[in-house]
């Protein structure tokens, strides 16, 4: 874990409108000072990201939540208290002095506190703990999101633009969080805008409602474009039921295939066209390895990723919810695969 120098000297490279990579319990960030429009589009030009596309400010322990947003809910305090620090970001009506470029020019902003120590650290140590971070993920946009600090690196390699590096240890997490949209409350009431380890149930739970889904009048918000999430090697999301069709179809045309599943399947671990990862059963420990699992596979040197779909189920809807952006032309890939 850092030290409280390199903390310091990380904290110091934000206020002189640097980027840093720092851990969270979801994924790592990419961060910026959220109140400097030119360090906001330094992250925007590493990252390779569209300026309309939001970021999310990150925020320490028992931050002034109104300074960012205009108005504060009663739904939002309760899951203030609920929830943060965690992995649950809550779009507000965005104060008026808050720079634009931070919310892709939106009237609304996307705010968090992350339960990393790490984080944590950095965060009160910023500004005393008075400053925001935006941060998205630290990846080249589009691609798989980083879950450990050599991932960043691999992701940047020595690009200068990219100051300090804080090395936490895998995310805990590994997805990133839920995303819940307050700023038309009166309206609309919460609206889920991207699906995380806190669930539509958990949020029902505090609220009393459980949030819409996202409609196109919503707030644009990271990480919900139709394809996201994504290694360089084509990924095919499948049923359980398909696999067995797909090994021998891969096999009789030869096709190299990297295969991610947790249910029995053929014993596959043999055959040199394929490169296995048998996953764990329960949705923490899925989510916890699921990019990490890509990136190695992402690796292998293999034609295409298979993925066995996960359950169908509301536990599961955040990892769903990535595979099915990372998998975006499934059916055409399927289709060519079994044609």
């Amino acid at each position: 874990m850092p030290d409280s120098n390199e903390i310091h000297l990380a904290a110091d490279a934000l206020g002189k409108g640097q980027l840093v990579a720092f851990p969270t319990e979801t994924v790592y960030g990419l961060g910026a000072d959220a109140e400097n429009p030119d360090a906001v589009a330094a992250i925007y030009a590493l990252k390779g990201r569209p300026s309309g596309h939001p970021l999310i400010v990150h925020l320490a322990p028992g931050a002034d939540i109104a300074y960012w947003a205009e108005a504060i809910p009663e739904e939002a305090r309760k899951l203030i208290d609920a929830f943060w620090p965690g992995p649950l970001t809550l779009i507000l009506k965005r104060a008026a002095h808050i720079p634009s470029a931070v919310a892709g020019g939106q009237d609304t902003i996307g705010l968090r506190c992350p339960s990393h120590p790490v984080a944590q650290a950095l965060l009160l140590t910023f500004k005393a703990g008075k400053g925001g971070v935006a941060a998205p993920s630290a990846n080249l946009f589009g691609h798989v999101s980083p879950t450990l600090a050599r991932h960043v690196r691999d992701e940047f390699g020595n690009d200068t633009r990219l100051a300090v590096v804080l090395d936490g240890g895998q995310s805990e997490v590994g997805i990133e969080s839920t995303i819940l949209d307050l700023s038309r409350i009166d309206t609309h009431g919460p609206v889920l805008l991207r699906p995380g380890k806190i669930s539509a149930t958990d949020i029902a739970r505090v609220t009393g409602r459980i949030p819409a889904k996202a409609d196109s009048t919503a707030p644009r918000a990271s990480g919900t474009l139709l394809s996201h999430y994504a290694p360089d090697t084509p990924v095919v999301l499948v049923a359980t039921s398909q696999m067995a069709e797909v090994f021998s179809t891969l096999k009789k045309k030869g096709i190299p295939a990297a295969v991610m599943h947790y249910s029995s399947l053929p014993d596959v671990s043999k055959e040199h066209l394929f490169t296995r990862i048998v996953m764990p059963l329960s949705v923490e420990a899925y989510s916890h390895e699921l990019y990490a699992c890509l990136r190695r596979l992402d690796e292998a040197g293999v034609d295409v990723i298979i993925v066995e779909h996960p359950p169908e189920d509301i536990a599961w809807d955040g990892v769903n919810d990535r595979l099915r952006r990372a998998a975006h032309d499934t059916k055409d890939m399927l289709e060519k695969l079994l044609g």
